[in-house]
């Protein structure tokens, strides 16, 4: 895998109620944890999907876009993996506020639109192409980007699907990468995936 790969994609590129009880007053619930995609939410790809346990915090790996763009504390992330390079990721935060939550899909958005830039800057070898894809009516809206990059010391080129939704104080992240080009993606596919990685937080 060439040095943009590894950079772009997804290293590949506690959903109960907790009820405490107090004496003479009603029971506080905690309010539940989203709940994250399932292997079979991804778009069609040429050997079977393989998601691995939801985990706490932020991945080791991160992509080069969105890097230092989302808080570690109350996060959570899916890898999903092929046995091929096509490789998926959900990154999921509840902000403490729906103003945060707001602030973080702004942010994220201005990280997909400027990746492009950032990334011929930071590999001069690299050439890079974004392009916004549109808004998703679901929840309080999702929106889709691609990222096609060619690196031309070796010749690769990589493509990578994100999207960004939010419901409420809770704002979901999809990153989905292979080699290749933008018409090799399944962006139909990505799209029904960010639908429902939206509508089933909660």
């Amino acid at each position: 895998m060439n040095k943009i790969s590894a950079a772009l994609t997804t290293a590949v590129l506690a959903a109960g109620l907790t009820v405490a009880a107090a004496p003479l007053s009603s029971a506080a619930t905690a309010a539940p944890a989203p709940k994250f995609l399932t292997a079979s939410e991804l778009p069609h790809a040429s050997t079977p999907w393989h998601a691995d346990k939801v985990k706490k915090g932020l991945p080791g790996s991160q992509s080069f876009c969105t890097r230092g763009v989302i808080p570690a504390a109350k996060t959570s992330y899916r890898d999903f993996r092929t046995e091929l390079d096509t490789g998926a990721r959900q990154i999921t935060h509840t902000a403490a506020t729906t103003a945060k939550a707001k602030k973080l899909v702004t942010d994220l958005r201005k990280a997909f639109a400027s990746c492009a830039d950032r990334l011929e800057h930071k590999y001069p070898s690299v050439e890079a192409k974004g392009k916004y894809h549109g808004r998703i009516d679901v929840e309080e809206g999702a929106y889709v980007y691609s990222l096609d990059t060619k690196d031309t010391e070796v010749g690769s080129t990589d493509i990578n699907l994100s999207s960004v939704g939010r419901d409420g104080r809770t704002v979901t992240y999809v990153d989905w990468g292979q080699m290749g080009d933008l018409k090799d993606a399944p962006l139909k596919g990505f799209k029904k995936t960010t639908r429902t990685a939206v509508a089933k937080l909660y």
